[in-house]
């Protein structure tokens, strides 16, 4: 049984690949194949992803690529701008950015589902506020560097 709290690392950019992939609608078994065996598609998007760079991840660490697609995975070191891109990958939205000096987050409209796997991949040092509204809506929430 694998304990929540170890969930594996991932760097941004590796959770940037992994979401880009999902997103075109690969099962977890789809995605891991297709990553083993080389094929990937190229990608046409603002961020020109290299997926070779995942199938270098699952070569050198299968085990852990594995668990990351499964079980989920924490970005081990989150930027403003890499949190925007993750919802915009994962979620299709397109968030907000804040950068005025010592304001800085990322603003977002998000289901409870999506705001429950946002909180599960970010790295140490981020903070969610904001609440649900009632009736299960989408609620707006900013993402932000914790104050200290």
């Amino acid at each position: 049984m694998t304990d929540t709290k170890s969930k594996v690392k991932l760097s941004q950019w590796d959770a940037l690949l992994v979401e880009s992939l999902r997103s075109l609608g690969w099962s977890d078994e789809e995605l891991l194949r297709r990553v083993a065996s080389g094929e990937l598609p190229a990608d046409e998007s603002e961020y020109q992803f290299d997926y070779g760079q995942l199938a270098v991840l699952a070569g050198e660490q299968p085990e852990l690529f594995k668990q990351a697609v499964t079980e989920g995975y924490q970005i081990k070191y989150n930027t403003i701008r890499g949190i925007r891109s993750w919802i915009a990958v994962a979620f299709g939205l397109e968030p907000k950015l804040e950068l005025e000096e010592g304001q800085e987050a990322v603003e977002a409209e998000l289901s409870e589902s999506q705001l429950n796997r946002l909180a599960d991949v970010l790295s140490f040092g981020w903070q969610i506020n904001g609440e649900a509204p009632a009736g299960g809506a989408a609620g707006t929430y900013r993402i932000e560097p914790v104050q200290r």
